[in-house]
């Protein structure tokens, strides 16, 4: 099969197109005939070499940690599904390809489009993770910074379905979005501070960072210079101010929140913005527009 590969670890330019030998499933695993791909932030890191420390990358490497397919192939035994039925969740290798091989996963509604389902796993696994680590719950405040990407918009949703009252940091032109989504939206930048407190005078009982963007000092200083309910995903500088940085939760966990996250799509109370589809050839350009840190939504490939 055709998969996009990247065999040493750089720019977006290090992904091609290669030809692959096709998986098949071990005991537990399915394989999966991949309809559409998520693209993440986590991915070019990766394929930057930025993550080894935390887990290896084998080269050569197949991008892409989110799918959704129909079952192709079931491996020793796999009861739970069946050939011909329509999953969405999370590879073991590589989603940016005709077929993968996967564990973590939950049937697909039919309510759902397969871009819409590929753009589920990760960036919703990621917002009901942290809001859980962070304890938001009703009647509080929470400041999210990037409330207008992929895991920005989700953590939103959730916490404003939890009763909260949500401050969202964005591009001005992503403002109204942001507002649509139940947050009250303010300007990233110098000033942040003073912005914050005239939207919400009531304080701010915990902040979740998803941009990374140096916004830590600013959060601290509205928490009362306290690093306590502050948790980024994406600011490297995390640990030089001491604000834990979460990345990761029980396969338990993550297949539970998971088949919540998608009933809620498929009923429509969870909207899911997808900014891009590109082909399976495009996928450098993909990650060029994901690093560039602008994607204004989720992007998605189709094999």
């Amino acid at each position: 099969m055709q998969a996009i590969v990247f065999e040493e670890f750089g720019g977006p330019d290090v992904l091609h197109v290669k030809e692959v030998e096709e998986p098949h499933p071990g005991p537990g695993q399915i394989r999966v005939a991949v309809r559409a791909a998520g693209v993440n932030p986590l991915d070019y890191k990766i394929r930057r070499g930025w993550m080894e420390q935390a887990f290896a990358t084998p080269l050569p490497a197949i991008p892409g940690l989110e799918f959704a397919g129909v079952v192709d192939e079931r491996g020793e035994g796999v009861t739970e599904v069946a050939v011909g039925d329509e999953v969405l969740g999370w590879t073991a290798t590589g989603a940016y390809a005709p077929y993968a091989l996967a564990e973590t996963l939950v049937p697909k509604p039919a309510a759902l489009g397969w871009d819409e389902a590929a753009a589920i796993p990760v960036a919703g696994e990621t917002a009901r993770r942290v809001l859980d680590e962070l304890a938001v719950r009703d009647g509080e405040t929470l400041l999210v910074h990037g409330a207008a990407g992929s895991v920005g918009s989700m953590a939103v949703q959730l916490a404003v379905a939890r009763g909260t009252t949500v401050i969202g940091t964005a591009a001005p032109a992503n403002h109204e979005y942001v507002r649509s989504l139940g947050a009250i939206p303010v300007a990233y930048g110098d000033g942040l501070v003073g912005r914050v407190r005239a939207a919400a005078p009531q304080g701010v009982d915990a902040v979740f960072d998803v941009a990374g963007k140096g916004a830590l000092p600013d959060s601290i200083e509205l928490r009362g210079g306290t690093t306590d309910r502050i948790i980024t995903i994406a600011d490297p500088d995390a640990g030089k101010y001491g604000v834990p940085y979460s990345s990761g939760t029980s396969l338990e966990k993550k297949r539970a929140g998971l088949a919540e996250n998608v009933r809620l799509a498929a009923e429509g109370a969870l909207r899911l913005n997808i900014a891009r589809v590109f082909p399976l050839a495009d996928a450098a350009e993909a990650h060029a527009i994901s690093e560039g840190g602008h994607a204004g939504g989720k992007l998605v490939i189709t094999p």
